[in-house]
């Protein structure tokens, strides 16, 4: 079991490589600056696709974090180049924050204030700055966490609002995309914010910014946490949920995320809580999230327990590192068994071997989305690269 959980770790060093290569010698919008919007499923750029600012934060963090990892400078220009293209074009000069879309030129097409977004570009500047020491970079981090803290935050029921206007103001529609719930409060973008603000901590070190992780962190564990063990995903402003549907990979991703917020804030009582949250978790999401062939399948509706059993690219490797960090709390070794069925499924039916990178989503028979994007404004290559590097530093 540990010599081939030794293998697995010696292939993820060679995907991260992969997956980098291609990210660099794919992506690059030569004509227009910064990154193209979208490459489909048969490695095709698609022209004059828009811009999000998600694949552009999640670039800067990918690339910054691997350099980091790597300890060299192969990818210094990508990480200046995706650092320069946002201070260009996504960032609000007026209002401040970043806004949501450009189209293919760099102009401003959706200028709305999505908090998840902001939290992103926190999340990737302030990779960027350990990689560099650009003040100007950490500065904006800074800046972006008082722009959350001062509009996003409520105060008086708790939480963070999910989405405003340009200029910060009230927003009818907030959803952060057309698959989501119209909520003021998701765990999504709690979640995003809880792990921009442990980056942000080791780079700036807050009171603010402390306290502030820390009542996330006992958000997610007595509001979104609930009695059997999943994380529920949709709030109104009162803290009523919205939502009957339980997501596998976001099960998983969130729990060790919270063991990592609860270190990096030094807490102990709030560490030996996350770590024995985070084995039960794990326990359910074996008993629950796992199909026959070792996959991670999407999503359940609690009411009806109905399954949606499509395998998407970004729950295996968050499973991958989620259950890392359970086996290295228990030693048990059926984390590590299950680890290796899921990286295989992934490079038999997710990993294109012959044109480079991920598919996006594979069903239950193994079949390909042929609809859906390499390259996107959701599909970066932020879950995969992450779990490469963290999975190799268990070792």
């Amino acid at each position: 079991m540990i010599l081939e959980y030794d293998t697995l770790q010696l292939e993820l060093d060679q995907e991260l490589k992969n997956i980098l290569n291609y990210w660099s010698g794919n992506t690059l919008d030569k004509k227009y600056g910064g990154f193209v919007g979208r490459i489909d499923s048969e490695n095709i750029v698609v022209p004059n696709a828009s811009k999000g600012v998600i694949l552009n934060t999640r670039i800067l963090w990918s690339f910054s974090a691997a350099s980091n990892y790597l300890k060299n400078s192969e990818y210094r220009a990508i990480c200046n180049r995706s650092y320069q293209y946002l201070k260009d074009f996504f960032k609000d000069k007026v209002y401040g924050g970043v806004f949501w879309e450009l189209n293919y030129k760099g102009e401003p097409i959706n200028k709305r204030k999505q908090v998840y977004a902001q939290s992103f570009a926190i999340y990737a500047l302030s990779e960027y700055y350990i990689l560099t020491k650009d003040e100007e970079a950490k500065n904006w981090a800074i800046e972006l966490f008082n722009l959350i803290e001062k509009h996003a935050r409520d105060y008086r029921a708790n939480g963070y609002i999910e989405a405003f206007n340009e200029d910060w103001t009230s927003i009818k529609d907030m959803r952060l995309s057309t698959k989501d719930m119209n909520a003021s409060k998701t765990m999504n973008t709690h979640l995003h914010i809880l792990e921009a603000y442990t980056r942000l901590l080791s780079i700036y070190n807050s009171e603010n910014v402390k306290n502030a992780l820390k009542n996330l962190i006992e958000l997610i564990q007595q509001k979104f946490l609930n009695r059997k063990y999943n994380y529920d995903l949709f709030f109104n402003d009162n803290w009523d949920l919205q939502s009957n549907i339980i997501s596998y990979g976001h099960d998983i991703e969130t729990a060790w995320l919270v063991i990592d917020a609860a270190r990096a804030v030094g807490d102990k009582k709030l560490i030996k809580e996350t770590e024995s949250t985070a084995i039960k978790v794990a326990d359910v999401f074996l008993n629950e999230g796992i199909d026959n062939e070792g996959a991670v399948i999407n999503e359940k509706n609690v009411s009806t327990n109905e399954l949606d059993t499509d395998r998407h690219w970004w729950p295996q490797m968050e499973a991958l590192v989620g259950l890392n960090y359970v086996y290295k709390l228990t030693n048990n070794p059926k984390y590590l068994e299950v680890s290796l069925k899921i990286w295989e499924f992934t490079k038999t039916h997710l990993i294109d071997t012959k044109h480079g990178e991920w598919y996006f989503r594979v069903d239950k028979n193994g079949e390909v989305y042929s609809q859906e994007d390499k390259v996107s404004m959701w599909k970066a290559p932020y879950h995969t690269s992450r779990a490469c590097m963290l999975v190799q530093n268990s070792k």
